[in-house]
């Protein structure tokens, strides 16, 4: 019991050292070695649960999808209105990526040349399946113009949520994210929500972003 406990901290030790270089270096320039100094085990210790580098990629993208589903799931079960169920999820995935390092690496991994094993799907589109789900139930709701496009409005926004991302890597720290939601938030709501509607939403958008930078 006690080897296996070791062997299964050891795995998340090597894990997360290797997901912390895959985000500040990127997929292609990190090494093995590199991530065996980082998670301070031997080459031993990382063959032994990691064949392969790509081997290490997938399974912090399995871990990303996990948590991506825990928080849609988590949204849903609040019961609130589909826009609102929408923001809320963008917002704890923009918590993950600013407190976790897994699955911040894995939106980096979701852009680079990381062959996905089946079952396991893109997250991108496992985003999109949610957000035009999302948006479909807004329109029903008349929270967003009934005229809107769902699939190019979910396309928009999880082109807009990941690019945020990948364009402020390189710009600015990663706990500037959850503000960065917030103006894309209050884009789309000035744009999308009926004018009589707008200050639930354009309020909510300011009350996430604060709820994450004040912990």
């Amino acid at each position: 019991m006690a080897r296996q406990l070791r062997a299964e901290q050891t795995r998340a030790t090597i894990i997360t050292a290797a997901a912390d270089l895959f985000d500040r270096q990127g997929y292609e320039s990190t090494s093995l070695s590199d991530i065996v100094g980082h998670a301070q085990v031997t080459k031993g210790a990382l063959y032994f649960h990691f064949a392969a580098k790509e081997d290490l990629a997938h399974a912090i993208l399995e871990l990303q999808a996990k948590a991506a589903q825990q928080v849609m799931a988590d949204s849903e079960g609040r019961g609130c209105s589909s826009l609102e169920s929408l923001m809320r999820t963008t917002f704890a995935m923009a918590r993950l990526a600013v407190e976790d390092p897994v699955p911040r690496a894995g939106l980096r991994l979701a852009t680079a040349d990381v062959t996905l094993r089946p079952p396991l799907r893109h997250p991108f589109t496992e985003w999109l399946d949610f957000a035009t789900l999302k948006f479909s139930g807004a329109v029903k709701e008349a929270d967003v113009h009934t005229e809107i496009d769902v699939g190019v409005v979910a396309h928009s926004l999880v082109c807009f949520f990941v690019g945020t991302r990948v364009a402020g890597r390189s710009l600015e720290p990663v706990g500037r994210l959850p503000r960065r939601v917030a103006e894309m938030w209050l884009l789309m709501v000035r744009g999308l929500v009926p004018v009589h509607r707008r200050p639930r939403y354009l309020t909510l958008a300011t009350q996430l972003e604060r709820e994450i930078r004040t912990g």
